[in-house]
């Protein structure tokens, strides 16, 4: 891995910024202890399906320069650039949270998704575990779980999501907003690569477990034209169903996204700035509820229906099957709100 030197934009919640006089040092990465004494977060968001997601980490190894949990970060004190990648908190003590909030009388074993500011599956999660023995936990409390990733090291635990979705439901979606392996390196440089996470939908769905594939973020001007080629090869690995959502760029991640293209993609700058203009009504971002996850206008009508005409043709516009226990509350099929859960990566 090739370490890069420390570089955060300004955090808007302190009133002080230190300027490096001289080049600044490597930024390593530094894992901190999270005692936080709760790990269900309850989310209100109309854009959202789901109501409660678990976070096992905060911050990111997969250093994707569009990742929009890139400013919690800054409520911490760190920085949405390089401290994000680098700062990771873990969450020991999340599997017995979890047992402790899905045993109280007013849990009413809802669907809980993994994760909503951080990758589940980020590199740590191979030292520490904490993922699997908090899904082992949804399992035994008989609680559903969707996981969104785009690491590998899912296919680790297909064997507790093959049980929890025999017990109460399980689904996982794969984020791949890449074909191009090269571009992919480029944007997403820490991630697996895109034919490893194509190899994780084979794998899942050859061990039964209910799998998406996630094109999240399209990056208009630069990946809108690879969308057929990943549903094609997405559909051949074994995915159910396919979801979709624009680059949105809140706060300090637009500096951060900018400054990586101008890095390794100075020629491509502005024609993909143009292009989430045409779909942003003039802006590079849109935090309004209901179109932060989405574009519009002509462009953009283009793009979802390119996605949309693949997408059907290759079958994965389907709901999920449902081979659970029909006893357990509060689970449905998916296939009406799945695109909603991609408002997330």
């Amino acid at each position: 891995m090739k370490l890069r030197v420390i570089d955060n934009p300004p955090n808007p919640y302190i009133s002080q910024h230190a300027e490096w006089l001289e080049p600044p040092p490597l930024a390593k990465v530094e894992v901190f202890e999270d005692t936080s004494r709760s790990i269900l977060s309850k989310n209100d968001s109309s854009d959202l399906s789901f109501t409660w997601s678990v976070n096992p980490y905060r911050g990111c190894q997969h250093a994707c320069s569009y990742c929009y949990a890139r400013t919690t970060h800054e409520y911490l004190g760190l920085g949405a650039g390089t401290d994000f990648d680098t700062k990771i908190m873990v969450k020991p003590d999340a599997p017995q949270l979890l047992r402790q909030a899905f045993a109280k009388a007013s849990w009413k074993r809802e669907w809980v998704n993994f994760s909503g500011v951080t990758d589940c599956y980020q590199p740590l999660e191979a030292s520490f575990g904490i993922t699997r023995r908090c899904l082992e936990v949804c399992a035994e409390m008989h609680t559903p779980a969707m996981v969104v990733t785009k690491g590998f090291l899912v296919v680790r635990d297909a064997d507790i999501l093959t049980t929890l979705n025999e017990r109460a439901g399980a689904r996982v979606y794969i984020s791949i907003p890449f074909a191009d392996e090269a571009q992919a390196r480029l944007i997403e440089p820490q991630a697996p690569p895109p034919l490893r996470r194509f190899e994780a939908i084979r794998r899942l769905h050859e061990a039964g477990v209910p799998v998406a594939v996630m094109i999240s973020p399209i990056i208009p001007g630069l990946t809108d034209h690879q969308i057929p080629e990943i549903l094609a090869r997405a559909a051949q690995a074994g995915a159910q169903l396919a979801t979709q959502t624009a680059l949105r760029l809140p706060g300090n991640v637009e500096a951060v996204f900018l400054s990586r293209l101008a890095e390794v993609m100075p020629g491509r700058v502005k024609r993909i700035t143009n292009r989430l203009r045409d779909i942003r009504c003039g802006k590079l971002s849109d935090s309004r509820i209901g179109m932060r996850m989405r574009g519009s206008g002509p462009y953009w009508d283009s793009v979802r229906g390119l996605f949309d005409l693949h997408r059907k043709r290759l079958g994965l516009d389907q709901d999920f099957q449902v081979k659970y226990s029909a006893k357990v509350a509060n689970i449905d099929t998916l296939g009406d709100q799945a695109q909603k859960l991609l408002d997330f990566t």
